[in-house]
């Protein structure tokens, strides 16, 4: 196992009814932007919800986040942080209403052009001092309420930034606020929590036992849980258990001393930005292929997934891997994800363009070990067609 640092300040409340703590979690008389995405907090409640427990504070509203949150639409937030002296934030919604609000933590204190907080990580050590973030989650999948991390997007692509500085000071996790989510979301939060495990899981043996361990039962929740929290959206045992493996999925407990492989989910933006896929259903499409194509470099963990996580232990080694692969793409398959490229009408001829962006971005050493140059992710690209 590697040497590690692990620390992680914020503050969870769980379990049904918790939106009542937000009055003793947010500081009295404090001035508070309470952000959100499209609409659906204020259409089921969430929101008025909200802003009835935060007596004694004056507070603002910036709504309008998008799904893959924009530079342009954060920075409108930014100014009214400024306007109106805010000296908090809380994030009501998914992944991308978190990390918006981050990154207007961040901007709101950054003395230069905005933009550099995502094209150059020495901008982000710059900042000293944010303004302190709270979340109530409605969809899980990100893990955003217990990370330092965000993506945003700007010139056409998705980047990410981090920051310990923007972990969020607590966050709510009620399930039954995700009990009105469209099946769909629910299916790519699902696809997004496994693929987070994956990526810190499936890359080569480093004696991180309980990390695998922790790893497993993971995936193995989601497996079980998985269908019948689509299917049974008001089941509260089922969602709870989504909820609560989709922050631990990213919340640096199973990464911590161990080599992780994030690239499913940097080729995965680049098809976000540019076809307009949805998030969890790029990584269903990359995921499969991606072990396909570097089965070799991953054989001895690919092997401990296929008989812990399947109880796969019949066959070849090859026959045992090719197994695995074949369970995890009918399980996205089960949830309703597709798993090929062509299924969104992306063929041969789109591949040079993905890859340039890939260039673009400098993402030309992907992996656990940087090999992935962008022949490989190209390889990766075909294979998932």
């Amino acid at each position: 196992m590697k040497n590690f640092n692990y620390h992680n300040p914020t503050q969870i409340v769980f379990g049904k009814g918790r939106l009542t703590k937000l009055d003793g979690l947010v500081p009295k008389n404090s001035r508070v932007l309470v952000l959100y995405g499209g609409g659906s907090v204020k259409k089921y409640g969430t929101l008025e919800k909200v802003l009835r427990v935060l007596p004694g504070r004056e507070i603002f509203e910036f709504g309008g986040i998008e799904p893959n949150p924009q530079f342009t639409t954060l920075m409108k937030a930014v100014v009214l942080v400024k306007q109106h002296n805010i000296d908090f934030l809380l994030a009501v919604g998914g992944g991308s209403v978190m990390d918006g609000t981050k990154f207007v933590a961040l901007a709101a204190n950054y003395d230069g052009d905005a933009a550099e907080l995502l094209t150059d990580r020495g901008s982000v050590a710059a900042v000293t001092k944010t303004i302190p973030i709270g979340t109530v989650v409605t969809l899980p999948a990100t893990g955003s309420e217990m990370n330092a991390g965000g993506v945003v997007s700007y010139a056409g692509g998705k980047l990410v930034f981090s920051s310990p500085l923007v972990f969020p000071v607590f966050s709510i996790l009620d399930p039954v606020l995700t009990y009105t989510l469209p099946a769909k979301q629910i299916a790519n939060g699902i696809i997004d929590t496994f693929i987070h495990t994956v990526e810190q899981y499936v890359t080569f043996p480093a004696e991180g036992r309980f990390q695998d361990r922790t790893a497993e039962g993971i995936l193995l929740t989601l497996i079980e849980i998985g269908k019948k929290t689509i299917d049974e959206p008001t089941d509260y045992d089922a969602r709870a258990n989504l909820v609560w493996c989709a922050t631990n999925a990213l919340n640096g407990l199973i990464g911590a001393g161990v080599p992780q492989d994030w690239t499913t989910h940097m080729i995965g933006h680049e098809l976000t930005a540019m076809f307009g896929i949805d998030h969890g259903e790029t990584l269903a499409i990359l995921q499969p292929a991606i072990w396909k194509v570097r089965k070799q470099q991953k054989r001895e963990k690919l092997l401990q997934y296929a008989e812990r996580v399947w109880n796969i232990t019949a066959g070849t080694d090859d026959e045992r891997i090719d197994a695995a692969i074949a369970k995890t793409s009918q399980f996205f398959q089960e949830l309703g994800a597709s798993t090929s490229l062509s299924s969104y009408d992306i063929g041969e001829n789109d591949i040079d363009a993905v890859v340039q962006a890939l260039e673009k971005h400098r993402l030309t050493k992907l992996s656990e070990t940087g090999e992935v140059t962008l022949a490989i992710s190209r390889e990766i690209l075909l294979a998932a067609l």
